[in-house]
């Protein structure tokens, strides 16, 4: 069976364990069934998730005059604290940008491979988490605005981490926190426009991945080198696909790459 397509982030279903899909124009794939399956990937040309030409990738699925021109890849996307469609100021496309930026954020703990902070839309709980591989997470405040979301975030990483270690996340070498606990003793250093939005009672959320057998000398898969790849399915977290010989394929980072897909 082969399907194909463009790459784009796999759509997910928080569940025990999380379900995962590969969604193209013409094709759907439900990961989670392709567990022990002999898999292959083959690289055929690039689109860029914009424009929709075949153009090299630059990032983030765009090619590069993409990357640069449109709002949903602008720095604020990467840099919450960056956001001013609160005042009524234009990045690239103010319209898109109130859109995004003034609605309900949360701002988190993770725990993937080391508790860690960053931020999030409201709607995009717990997708984010799963997207990052996380195993335990919990939210620390909810503010109406992204820029709020973002100094708070910028405030608590002077504290706590705020990069995962995909390594070690992929390795499955974690460990429990007890975030409730890491919670209260980063409430100090909120920005004082936040602290009302503390949230003061919530619990960890549990997610559980669906891994037959993790990896212990990891390889990633570049489809630019390796253009063909064949191996047995064993594992998805975060938003990689592990394999039996130890090779990991971040799916998000290939976003924009048209594939072949063949299961056997």
């Amino acid at each position: 069976m082969q399907y194909e397509g463009v790459l784009t982030k796999m759509q997910t279903e928080n569940g025990a364990p999380i379900q995962y899909y590969l969604v193209f124009k013409t094709d759907f794939l439900h990961v989670n069934q392709l567990l022990d399956k002999n898999i292959t990937i083959t690289f055929l040309r690039y689109e860029c998730l914009n424009c929709g030409l075949e153009k090299k990738i630059y990032r983030q699925g765009f090619c590069y005059d993409c990357f640069y021109e449109i709002p949903q890849a602008a720095d604020w996307i990467m840099r919450p604290e960056l956001s001013t469609a609160h005042l009524d100021k234009e990045d690239r496309d103010l319209e898109y940008e109130k859109k995004v930026q003034l609605q309900p954020h949360i701002v988190y703990l993770a725990n993937s491979s080391n508790v860690k902070v960053g931020v999030t839309r409201k709607t995009q709980v717990p997708t984010r988490w799963i997207d990052q591989g996380a195993h335990e997470a919990i939210e620390i405040v909810e503010v109406p605005n992204r820029y709020l979301a973002g100094i708070t975030e910028v405030a608590l990483k002077e504290h706590v981490g705020d990069k995962t270690n995909w390594r070690t996340m992929l390795k499955n070498e974690v460990q429990d926190a007890d975030l409730v606990t890491w919670r209260e003793k980063l409430k100090p250093f909120i920005p004082e426009e936040a602290i009302p939005y503390f949230i003061e009672n919530n619990t960890e959320t549990h997610l559980e991945f669906p891994v037959l057998k993790y990896p212990v000398k990891l390889k990633s898969l570049n489809l630019d080198k390796t253009p063909t790849y064949n191996g047995v399915l064993k594992g998805i977290k975060g938003q990689y696909l592990i394999f039996e010989d130890d090779t990991v394929f971040n799916v998000r980072s290939n976003e924009g790459y048209v594939v072949a897909i063949s299961v056997s």
